[in-house]
């Protein structure tokens, strides 16, 4: 292709809309356009890029033996209905009616669907393992999209579904998934991680997410210094301490005291003089519209995930003024365990269960207690891992030490189970001529998202570094005057030349100076430049610079297609 010719609307300076490295660079370097809040226009080179991922996405899952689908976007709320997903998946899921009155949503992913063809379509267990995946656009009416690629409405997704006669067959294929899945981002270019992660409202039994390592990411990630251990903040479980620094042998006397407007544990702390893990705070949750008590340790942060999972519920949410004052009788801030509404469910983290003489709110205005102790002046509630974990905790694999990462969820894949194809109705005959649900799993990955964080973790100051697999071109000739016959005649027997062994090539064949041409070539990010100039006059030479590590050489020009080849391939 010659720069000429293209359509590539660069911008010098960073849009005032962009937050991240990512989102910044693929507006300068003229890829993507925003539409509105949260839609975006691929332009030429960022369609390049994202054809990229997605013919490495292509190969693996063919290799991996899924088949290729293409399913409407536009999806009826009955298949929703049937799932029990129209009600509970919440405002993201975009629903309207068309001029019938018939109620549809904008699919936000495909579980329902594909279920659907397959209730139709398979019939026995001969028919089984069967794994069907799409490249589709979604749409999730998110509340605040943001960071470009990473956050947005609309995006690009593979995703993908499994069908097995039974957990076993499941676990196959699921292992196999997450081998492409491996092969995929291996090949795109990117550090990551596979971690444990929630279900969320896919629903299901156990997932993993695929992260790029990156600061910018939204992600929190506990990893092991020791092992390869690596889980979403949200599900890494926390490994009880066998007993608490401050653990004292004698038990002090229950006293209230006052703490007029110290609500915070930072103003409690403070005002008593104690450390924060040696206070209880008192958390007041709506749990499936019932109010629970949540104690958890004052330097400690309630999971709201995993206290999900242990009481059972859809939605858990922290309580309003109104509930909390009619469950402790005081405000906000001042809650404790003692004196609480009889009947009301009090989950502890396992963390205080080896606490003595701690600090409590005493459920009034301005008070708390000091020298609480359990039983003797609070019933034992029920103890259960209820926090995030944090750095320097105990791996929960090899008992090494935790650092916290962050990371950019790149993919996603679930064991469903029979979620989705017991309520459907999806179901085959056995080798024993018996009814059963298709066991199931889902394999997502954002492939817009998949280019955003490979920017984010391959920049520097001047522009985007693409690794070469997903790069829009691979090579980019720097003409350094146009109108200089000898130059201009040698780059394009380059370009030719590296066409003719099916290099990707873009000649910058513009009237601008050299300087222009160099600060483009690094803002796009192309692996491999080749300038055509001086050196050409003075020793029939040209420079050959590699984009990620600056090196440079210097070749005759009859050797350049050669080198350019043997440095790409």
């Amino acid at each position: 292709m010659k720069y000429s010719r293209l359509f590539l609307p660069t911008l010098k300076e960073v849009p005032a809309e962009a937050e991240v490295i990512s989102h910044k660079l693929l507006l300068r370097a003229g890829m993507i356009r925003k539409l509105a809040s949260g839609l975006y226009s691929y332009l030429p080179l960022g369609l390049k890029s994202l054809r990229k991922v997605e013919k490495i996405i292509r190969e693996e899952m063919d290799r991996a033996g899924a088949q290729e689908v293409l399913l409407p976007i536009v999806q009826p709320s009955e298949l929703w209905r049937e799932s029990g997903r129209w009600e509970h998946y919440g405002k993201e899921l975009l629903r309207f009616e068309d001029r019938h009155g018939r109620a549809s949503c904008l699919g936000p992913t495909h579980e329902e669907v594909i279920t659907d063809i397959v209730r139709k379509e398979v019939r026995s267990y001969r028919d089984l393992p069967l794994n069907l995946y799409q490249i589709q656009t979604k749409f999730r009416d998110e509340i605040r999209p943001r960071f470009g690629l990473m956050r947005g409405r609309e995006f690009i997704m593979k995703d993908a579904y499994s069908f097995d006669v039974d957990d076993e067959a499941l676990e196959k294929t699921y292992q196999v998934m997450y081998k492409a899945y491996c092969r995929i981002f291996e090949r795109c270019g990117l550090d990551f991680r596979p971690v444990e992660a929630d279900t969320g409202s896919m629903g299901g039994h156990a997932s993993h997410e695929f992260m790029v390592m990156s600061n910018t990411g939204e992600d929190q990630i506990a990893c092991c210094t020791s092992c390869n251990y690596a889980a979403n903040v949200e599900l890494a479980p926390v490994i009880q301490s066998p007993h608490h620094q401050n653990a004292e042998s004698v038990n002090h006397q229950i006293t209230k005291v006052s703490t007029p407007g110290k609500r915070s544990v930072k103003e409690v702390t403070e005002f008593l003089g104690i450390s924060a893990d040696h206070l209880v705070k008192t958390l007041i949750m709506i749990a499936d519209d019932r109010p629970v008590a949540a104690l958890i340790r004052g330097d400690h942060e309630l999971n709201n995930i995993k206290l999900k999972r242990f009481l059972g519920v859809e939605t858990l949410n922290f309580a309003d003024e109104a509930t909390v004052r009619s469950v402790t009788g005081a405000p906000v801030g001042f809650s404790g365990p003692a004196g609480l509404s009889k009947g009301l469910k009090v989950v502890a983290d396992q963390d205080i269960s080896t606490l003595k003489n701690f600090v409590t709110g005493a459920n009034e205005p301005d008070a708390h207690f000091t020298g609480v102790n359990w039983n003797r002046d609070i019933p034992v509630p029920e103890f259960a891992d209820i926090r995030v974990i944090t750095e320097g905790d105990p791996c929960p694999n090899c008992k090494g030490k935790i650092e916290l990462k962050r990371g950019i969820e790149v993919g996603h894949i679930f064991k469903l189970g029979t979620k989705y194809s017991a309520s459907m109705g999806a179901t085959f005959l056995d080798d024993t001529g018996e009814k059963q649900p298709a066991v199931m799993g889902c394999y997502g990955i954002g492939v817009g998202r998949t280019v955003a964080a490979a920017i984010e973790q391959n920049h520097d100051e001047n522009g985007i570094i693409f690794p070469i697999s997903i790069a829009p071109f691979e090579v980019i000739i720097s003409l350094v005057n146009i109108n200089d016959n000898l130059m201009s005649k040698a780059a394009e027997d380059i370009y030719n030349g590296l066409l003719a062994q099916g290099v990707e090539v873009l000649l910058d064949d513009r009237e601008e100076r050299p300087g222009v041409k160099f600060k483009d070539a690094d803002l796009l990010g192309i692996p491999l430049r080749i300038v055509v100039g001086k050196r050409l006059k003075e020793k029939d030479e040209i420079e050959i610079r590699s984009r990620g590590t600056g090196n440079i050489i210097s070749v005759k020009k009859n050797e350049a297609v050669k080198k350019a080849v043997e440095i790409l391939r």
